[in-house]
């Protein structure tokens, strides 16, 4: 994916990649690094304006109903996610037969008499019967008296074998829950695989015979399932990722709401003389307090960043690519 796309790989790995708790670190570490070289480069000193307007009470009385505010936005967070679980035994008996379908159309693909159970290995069967009948239509065509189908077939099958061989041993160690079985299921971009296919199926058509129909139908057909089963783990995912975000956040808001009341209760600049590493203690002090007062909103931008640049980037299902991306190693069309 990131081969493809147009972004940077340290930006996408920020985006995506990188544990949720790092970013929010490296954020809040930013934020109190920038407080106290304000503070240092001020020309006035924060004892005296704390004397003239108290701004540092003013500033935590804002904490203080943010972080109340976040509260409510986890119990909502957590309604969402639970309104999806909840409801009659009609609704949740004709989710469980829509599951037992989709799976038993699985296995009719697959040739299995039951596909397997976890979400890793049921994607993981997935790719592997799609390189399995790429390898059928290469040896379809082997045969054929048309060179120029031979070779694009040849550079189609190579190019989705490569990718298929990369992102099934990602799977092989992916876990649900993590991030990394939905990091590999992305770099798998299946509609773009299902375009090329048909593109060459319908402009090769004339030259094609009955068993190099079948195989491109058979290819498809197996691509096709890939998406709905990639798009509901991937909504699993955001439910499980909303459930430890809210956790985080209301793990963070009862100590980031203790450190905004005490600093309106009980902090005094001026009970605070002298430096530490040159800098006025007060000032650090002050950065440390917000600091640990906006962790909360951290951890939910950090969340959020994640959730949404997967959504951006899985928005449509099926044969359509909303993006222009480098395909450069792959069969290219204007």
């Amino acid at each position: 994916m990131r081969a493809r796309a147009d972004e940077s790989s340290w930006k996408l790995w920020l985006l995506m990649e990188a544990n949720r708790w790092v970013v929010a670190s490296v954020l809040l570490v930013g934020v109190f690094v920038a407080l106290v070289a304000i503070g240092v480069l001020d020309p006035s000193p924060l004892q005296r304006s704390v004397a003239q307007s108290d701004p540092t009470e003013t500033l935590f009385q804002a904490f203080v109903t943010v972080i109340i505010t976040g509260v409510t936005l986890v119990v909502t967070l957590n309604q969402l996610v639970l309104s999806q679980e909840l409801g009659p035994v009609g609704d949740q008996r004709g989710r469980m037969e829509g599951a037992m379908e989709f799976r038993q159309d699985v296995e009719e693909v697959l040739d299995s008499p039951v596909s397997p159970p976890e979400p890793a290995s049921f994607l993981q069967a997935l790719i592997d019967e799609t390189r399995s009948r790429a390898n059928e239509l290469a040896d379809a065509v082997s045969d054929s008296r048309d060179e120029d189908l031979r070779d694009v077939v040849e550079d189609y099958v190579d190019a989705l074998e490569e990718n298929a061989n990369e992102v099934s041993d990602q799977l092989d160690e992916a876990e649900f829950g993590s991030y990394d079985l939905l990091s590999a299921v992305l770099d798998f971009n299946y509609s773009w695989k299902i375009f090329v296919a048909r593109r060459l199926h319908n402009e090769q058509g004339d030259a094609l015979t009955d068993e190099t129909e079948d195989a491109f139908d058979d290819l498809v057909e197996v691509l096709s399932f890939f998406g709905p089963a990639r798009e509901h783990f991937k909504t699993l995912y955001f439910q499980w990722e909303l459930v430890n975000l809210s956790r985080a956040m209301l793990y963070s808001a009862v100590p980031a709401l203790v450190v905004a009341a005490s600093m309106i209760i009980y902090y005094d600049a001026e009970a605070l003389p002298g430096a530490t590493l040159g800098i006025s203690n007060d000032i650090l002090v002050t950065s440390f307090a917000t600091t640990v007062a906006i962790v909360p909103f951290m951890l939910l931008l950090s969340y959020i960043l994640r959730i949404a640049t997967v959504a951006k980037r899985t928005l449509s299902i099926g044969p359509f690519v909303l993006r222009g991306v480098d395909r450069s190693d792959e069969l290219d069309f204007e």
